[in-house]
């Protein structure tokens, strides 16, 4: 969908509420409103919200296991590299 098209006023959100919400939810479609010219909400069908959730979700979680495999790799690189330097001493 052009963002031309998913922006509406809050004065057609009032004036149109029950058609808009029947647009969103039949063609899951997202709707930026604006107040005084200037965007203010997103209006969005519930599943595509949702999923955006779970989305985000995993991105965390995918971001989280890259940072714990870099510590995990600093870790194992910084002992193996003490390793050596206590086995060259000897």
């Amino acid at each position: 969908m052009k963002l031309s098209e998913s922006v509406k006023s809050i004065s057609y959100l009032k004036a149109n509420a029950a058609s808009l919400i029947e647009d969103i939810n039949k063609n899951q479609k997202t709707f930026v409103i604006t107040q005084n010219g200037e965007a203010k909400v997103v209006v969005q069908d519930i599943k595509i919200y949702e999923k955006m959730q779970e989305t985000m979700a995993m991105l965390k979680i995918l971001a989280m296991t890259n940072e714990r495999s870099k510590s995990a790799a600093d870790i194992n690189s910084t002992f193996t590299s003490l390793r050596n330097e206590l086995n060259s001493m000897q």
